[in-house]
């Protein structure tokens, strides 16, 4: 089990001392908005270029962005290990993700709360990460939506029967209470913003997600 914080919820005037304090952490989650497809604008390329060398943690690229193929090589760095876009902005979701592993990251779908799995049944054989959303994109600090959690059972139940690898992450409102019960159903990636950058120690709040996460 791995744990992603989301630098949308740090503190971006001190962005890299507070990546320094998930040090232990296993991914840093990049999420991009575009004010478009969620009512919000977060950051793009340049601000996570800006890490690049001053962390040792991979980025898990989260593009809440219309017409994601054409800003897709902007995110491709020596760091960069997932791209991840949204079903519900991608009219050829074949093309796009064999886009995405043209550049030598890793591809992943993501599904907004109401989009139902059967949206992305015909891609799962190609995709390395299946991300849900468990609010609904474009701000932090949402309350998590109980109903992901029976979501990601299903999907784990689809990935076992079908013998897929891919791995299944959950993105919004996770936090240490809810998080025993996301890894019971399956998820393999737990994001975590609010729950991780807003805590009064960061550092520990890290490790007492790994408690869970190993």
């Amino acid at each position: 089990m791995l744990l992603a914080p989301s630098i949308l919820s740090a503190d971006f005037s001190q962005l890299k001392n507070e990546v320094d304090k998930i040090r232990e952490a296993d991914l840093i989650h990049v999420d991009v908005m575009d004010g478009h497809f969620v009512p919000n604008i977060s950051f793009g390329a340049a601000v996570m270029k800006s890490l690049c060398g001053k962390t040792n943690l991979p980025f898990d690229v989260h593009l809440m962005i219309e017409n994601p193929d054409k800003y897709l090589e902007d995110f491709v760095t020596d760091q960069t290990q997932y791209i991840c876009v949204h079903q519900e902005t991608c009219p050829h979701l074949d093309r796009t993700l064999k886009h995405i592993k043209e550049q030598g990251v890793k591809a992943a779908v993501a599904l907004n709360p109401s989009t139902p799995l059967t949206m992305i049944e015909e891609v799962l054989s190609q995709v390395d990460m299946v991300l849900i959303m468990s609010v609904n994109p474009g701000f932090g600090g949402q309350k998590f939506i109980e109903s992901s959690v029976e979501k990601v059972r299903k999907l784990d139940d689809i990935r076992r029967e079908k013998g897929y690898d891919f791995l299944i992450e959950v993105d919004g409102g996770v936090n240490l209470d809810n998080a025993p019960l996301l890894i019971d159903a399956g998820t393999d990636i737990l994001v975590a913003g609010s729950a991780v950058f807003k805590a009064n120690n960061i550092e520990e709040t890290v490790k007492a997600f790994k408690k869970h996460t190993r």
